[in-house]
């Protein structure tokens, strides 16, 4: 049972939205300081690159395989996704990430604070020609 004290929310079996990058969003809990999602790419996708201005975000994956790229300023990194692997996205960072797998992509995030809306994400240019 959830309250306003106590929320609990299941994964939905369709997404709430779509994320800018592509991938499917299923909204979970939330409090005023940070906010849980799912977010899923389909076997052999390839996310749109972007970034956030104000937020922060927490990943770890629960399904699939795939990678990550990074980049903020001149240092780039290139990180394997696989269930039980996390990372972290800081505020500005440039990010995309692809499915190299037959089955979806899972990952459960946390975002500090809550996402604010329309906006918060924007495109830049990434790794890898995206295909969603």
């Amino acid at each position: 049972m959830s309250s306003p004290e106590f929320p609990c929310k299941w994964i939905s079996p369709e997404p709430d939205v779509m994320a800018l990058d592509g991938s499917e969003v299923r909204l979970l809990c939330e409090l005023p300081r940070g906010a849980m999602a799912m977010f899923t790419l389909p076997p052999d996708a390839i996310s749109k690159a972007v970034a956030h201005r104000t937020i922060e975000e927490l990943w770890c994956v629960i399904r699939g395989r795939g990678r990550i790229w990074r980049k903020i300023g001149d240092r780039e990194d290139v990180t394997d996704l696989v269930a039980g692997v996390s990372v972290a996205i800081p505020t500005g960072a440039h990010f995309q990430f692809r499915n190299d797998g037959s089955q979806p992509l899972d990952i459960i995030a946390a975002t500090m604070p809550p996402w604010p809306g329309d906006g918060e994400a924007y495109l830049v240019d990434g790794e890898w020609e995206p295909t969603v």
